[in-house]
């Protein structure tokens, strides 16, 4: 992961969470949003500022009771694949400041 990375966990932040389509239709939502996240920017303080915001997404991206990642879905953030990465790790710091998005995006399976 990039040593571009928020040390501080004092927030709030506004974080830019960009979504596949599928679930964009299942939020209601028409292209990119944006969420308050209070403390460290983590893949997963994101997901839970989401999921706050928009209920009906609890279940669609990670799994109801494990919170793990589903299969099918990857987490990128300026331009680095952080799908293997610990979801408790901190953003970079670009994502935290509202400068770039967390995207998270279909992949796709088959050759």
């Amino acid at each position: 992961m990039s040593d571009d990375v928020r040390e501080s966990g004092a927030g709030p932040h506004d974080v830019r969470v960009w979504l596949p389509y599928h679930l964009r239709i299942l939020a209601r939502l028409e292209g990119e949003t944006a969420v308050r996240v209070e403390g460290p920017v983590t893949p997963n303080s994101v997901l839970d500022a989401l999921e706050q915001r928009w209920p009906e997404l609890q279940g669609t991206i990670r799994d109801h009771s494990s919170k793990r990642r589903r299969a099918y879905l990857r987490y990128f953030a300026c331009e680095e694949d952080l799908s293997h990465e610990s979801p408790d790790d901190a953003l970079p710091e670009r994502v935290a400041s509202g400068e770039e998005p967390f995207m998270v995006v279909g992949a796709m399976a088959g050759g």
